[in-house]
């Protein structure tokens, strides 16, 4: 039976074809579930470990690995929705909370990664402002919860516009919203899309641009430990940039393109597929910063990259004891 998803315009009504989704989607969703719900997990487990000494930079972190964490949790519902050939057995509430964890993950991810990148630019670009620094951890906790009220606040009417709905005498659950109702979400996924990816990107590259300025000065009674310091920074520019053109960058285009497609009249079937597809195609992929989000975190953490080794070299010397 042919994956079907249909499209009802002002004056038309378009049927996709989307067999891809069978395949894409589970595989995809499948490899950031086996490891992103580890990575997470350990991630969390490690910055707990060590809460005493916390810095801001893993405050944000830790948030960061929660949003992640959540939202690999409810993969396993949508990795069988899809398998399934778009059934969704699991009800309408469900259907509404797995897309609004998906928007609170995606946006969440981007503001953190934001507050993440502006601390490390305060460090490099001001290194001798103090103002940001005689805040301490309590602000930074401050500023964590900030994040989540303004997350929640923004991807809230998801719980509105995504529901279950009907086609061919099965239930599916949409994502953006019903197809009647493409018109009416349109302003608000393009107001989602302006202040919950594109604000935090521009602000995100003036910080890196100012920040390659500083790091790409040569000089040669640099110490040891302020080159550290800014191979740090390096590495972090490079996982970030990595992480918004893997996942964020490719969605939102696509995301933003298909949302205009669909909410225009007499737009031809096959123009309306073609960005369908192109759209879907890029969601999967939007869900791997769940993946790259901890990969950022070891790099640019030394001593969790020395306490994870510590750890595995004892399991390992341990199983070959036991042997």
């Amino acid at each position: 039976m042919d994956n079907l998803t249909s499209f009802a315009g002002a004056k038309n009504s378009c049927t996709y074809h989307e067999e891809f989704k069978q395949i894409l989607l589970p595989v995809v969703y499948s490899v950031v579930f086996v490891l992103g719900l580890p990575l997470n997990f350990t991630v969390i487990l490690q910055i707990w470990l060590s809460r005493k000494a916390l810095t801001r930079t893993t405050i944000y972190m830790l948030n960061l690995a929660v949003a992640d964490l959540l939202y690999v949790c409810s993969l396993p519902l949508l990795i069988y929705n899809y398998s399934q050939k778009d059934y969704w057995p699991f009800g309408d509430f469900t259907c509404r909370f797995v897309r609004f964890q998906f928007y609170t993950n995606l946006h969440g991810s981007i503001l953190f990664l934001t507050c993440i990148s502006v601390q490390r630019y305060l460090g490099i670009c001001h290194p001798l402002s103090t103002w940001h620094k005689k805040k301490g951890k309590g602000f930074t906790w401050m500023v964590c919860g900030g994040v989540w009220v303004l997350v929640v606040a923004q991807c809230l009417p998801t719980f509105v516009f995504a529901s279950t709905g009907t086609q061919r005498n099965r239930t599916v659950c949409y994502d953006l919203s019903p197809p009647d109702r493409s018109a009416s979400y349109f302003p608000y996924g393009i107001t989602l899309t302006f202040t919950g990816f594109l604000i935090p990107f521009v602000l995100i590259l003036g910080c890196y641009c100012s920040m390659t300025k500083i790091l790409c000065q040569k000089d040669e009674m640099i110490g040891l430990a302020v080159r550290k310091k800014k191979d740090k920074a390096i590495r972090m520019i490079v996982i970030v940039v990595l992480v918004f053109a893997i996942s964020f960058f490719p969605f939102h285009l696509t995301k933003t393109i298909y949302l205009i497609v669909r909410s225009v009249k007499d737009v031809h079937c096959l123009t309306q597929q073609a960005f369908a597809i192109a759209y879907k195609c890029t969601r999967p992929f939007a869900s791997m910063n769940s993946v790259l989000d901890p990969i950022l975190f070891y790099f640019t953490q030394r001593k969790f990259r020395e306490s994870t080794r510590h750890l595995l070299d004892k399991v390992s010397s341990k199983w070959k004891h036991d042997s």
